[in-house]
């Protein structure tokens, strides 16, 4: 992958012009984009890869669920479905995404979830509902620049920060680092627990943060239990079990199974990976199987893994909740 890139290295300059010249005709207002009197909050990344969206929008969902009606609105990437897609209890990984359907799958009594890869019409669609949401948070949508959210979160990863990096194909970038200038906080993920405040500073001062940024810093608390259809395990009496994913990055989670001192094999598959049937043929015999919570709501279509397939449920820190919290509710209300 890394000879690849050197290779690609000289089409660079040629991405990075198209990317940063797309994002000026729209900041000059010569391409359009909509705005709405409603507030939308959109989060995203610069980067390709893994910067915890996911639990970005669910911790989201929990700020401000019991405030306001909500929607989410992904793109669903990977599904097998075309357009405009609500989630209903016939929905599942195939027809909105694996993310969209895990968000279905924990609030589906308490808020809206539907996927559309053109948000105008998608948002156009949530609205004109008989009981429309007050607030859409737009997942994975930083440069989908045809719609001007009120709020944008932009994530970069601690281990992968932006300014580290260039541009496609040679680097993970998907515009120029200059993009950063649109969002409202920006939060560092995926940190260790004990980053100092030295190393806060340190970051914040690279970042080149604007003076209306709000910058907070988040890391991933792990459950203390795996949970499966009908049942749970608490990690301290587990096995030995078969580790599966399919995420950008499972290094983080690999290391906090190691810590607990837990015996496993680990079977590592793409980003997003579609398991296919010979995959699940080779999972049958394996005795347990712990997945990340993505990866099983595409593991669980298949009912033959029902009684060993466990996920282990994350959630995501911020090390100045109140002033996070405070700021999106402000914009909100």
């Amino acid at each position: 992958m890394k000879f690849i890139r050197i290779i690609l290295f000289p089409v660079v300059p040629i991405y990075y012009l198209v990317t940063w010249l797309r994002n000026l005709l729209y900041d000059k207002g010569i391409k359009s984009s909509k705005s709405y009197n409603f507030p939308i909050i959109c989060v995203g990344n610069l980067s390709t890869g893994g910067t915890g969206k996911t639990p970005m929008i669910e911790y989201l969902i929990r700020l401000l669920k019991n405030e306001k009606s909500i929607a989410t609105l992904s793109r669903g990437y990977k599904r097998k479905t075309d357009g405009f897609v609500f989630a209903d209890e016939n929905a599942n990984a195939d027809t909105i995404g694996d993310e969209p359907f895990q968000f279905y799958n924990k609030f589906k009594n308490e808020i809206k979830v539907a996927v559309d890869s053109n948000r105008q019409n998608g948002i156009e669609q949530l609205r004109s509902m008989a009981e429309p949401p007050e607030v859409i948070l737009l997942d994975d949508a930083y440069q989908h620049r045809k719609v001007r959210a009120g709020f944008n979160i932009l994530l970069t990863a601690y281990n992968n920060l932006y300014y580290k990096d260039i541009v496609l194909p040679a680097g993970n970038l998907r515009e120029p680092r200059s993009g950063a200038k649109r969002a409202d906080v920006i939060v560092v993920t995926k940190c260790p627990k004990n980053i100092s405040e030295q190393e806060k500073k340190s970051i914040i001062a690279r970042l080149k943060i604007q003076k209306h940024q709000l910058v907070c810093f988040s890391y991933i608390d792990y459950a203390d239990i795996v949970i499966s259809a009908n049942d749970s395990i608490s990690l301290e009496s587990l096995p030995n079990f078969t580790l599966v994913t399919g995420i950008a990055n499972a290094q983080p989670l690999v290391e906090f199974l190691l810590e607990k001192a837990l015996k496993f094999d680990h079977l590592e598959y793409g980003d997003h990976y579609n398991f296919k049937a010979t995959d699940i043929e080779k999972l049958k015999s394996k005795e347990l199987i712990i997945t990340t919570e993505k990866d099983y709501m595409r593991l669980s279509n298949d009912g033959s893994l029902k009684d060993k397939l466990y996920y282990l449920p994350i959630e995501i820190k911020l090390d100045r909740p109140e002033l996070f919290n405070t700021t999106v509710k402000s914009f909100v209300s």
